[in-house]
């Protein structure tokens, strides 16, 4: 699949809060669930430069997207969601690796990342530990695994 990662667009707010909660349904939550997240996954279009939101696109179709928040030498893995279509098939992957280089660039050592339990598999095997743990912004009493990330410098 021949993907093009590449910083978001403003006017692509709206499609990137529809993706995130279509992405987060990927794991089986209710209705309730995901309306009770719908504010913390939405994704506003003057903060889309702030937050540097990255896209991966494939023809036009954005297939994932992150944030990368905060700034060096520690920042924010803000939000990760891929189309549940995708899921699976290594935009998440790719998309992680783009995001990862951008903070290396950026002068990032260190990545945290508060995730979806579902998603800590993922980020574990693209090799964040797991340090703690933090309350979910949008249900009260659920608390979230707190991942990070040490970013190697490139060599010279």
């Amino acid at each position: 699949m021949d993907v093009l990662f590449r910083p978001a667009r403003a006017s692509e707010a709206e499609p990137l809060s529809e993706l995130a909660l279509r992405s987060k349904a990927h794991w089986g939550y209710d209705a309730g669930f995901l309306e009770a997240c719908r504010q913390e996954l939405t994704v506003r279009a003057d903060e889309v430069a702030r937050r540097r939101a990255l896209v991966a696109d494939a023809g036009g179709r954005v297939l994932g997207f992150t944030t990368l928040e905060g700034e060096p030498p520690v920042g924010v893995l803000g939000m990760m969601f891929v189309e549940p279509r995708v899921i699976g098939r290594g935009v998440g992957r790719r998309l992680f690796a783009h995001t990862v280089a951008a903070g290396r660039d950026l002068g990032f050592a260190r990545l945290t990342i508060d995730a979806d339990p579902n998603a800590e598999p993922f980020y574990r095997a693209m090799g964040a530990v797991r340090v703690g743990q933090v309350p979910s912004g949008s249900i009260a009493g659920r608390v979230l695994p707190r991942l990070a990330l040490a970013i190697e410098r490139r060599a010279a």
